[in-house]
């Protein structure tokens, strides 16, 4: 039940993604948990993966980052989208 929630809150994050022009698929593994695989599809080397787990000492999940930093709070997909989308940014020179 916890691995389909999980899923479930990674679902919401790829509808909010999608909204803002990026590829987004939930990947499952057999070794691991699901994670969610993001692409700039205007720059495709530009790609992220995007875990979702509890916070350190507490039930509440939390979008992660695949260094391993806290990204944003499962119940605000729309946020966590915006910070996603801003660091797969093609950034000019």
């Amino acid at each position: 039940m916890v691995g389909e929630e999980r899923v479930a809150y990674l679902e919401e994050l790829v509808h909010a993604l999608d909204a803002r022009g990026l590829v987004a698929r939930v990947v499952h593994t057999r070794s691991g948990p699901a994670f969610l695989r993001v692409v700039n599809p205007d720059a495709a080397s530009l790609t992220e993966n995007v875990t979702c787990a509890p916070g350190p000492g507490t039930a509440e999940h939390y979008f992660w980052w695949s260094w391993g930093e806290r990204l944003h709070r499962v119940d605000e997909p729309d946020a966590a989208a915006r910070k996603v989308a801003r660091v797969l940014e093609p950034k000019t020179v």
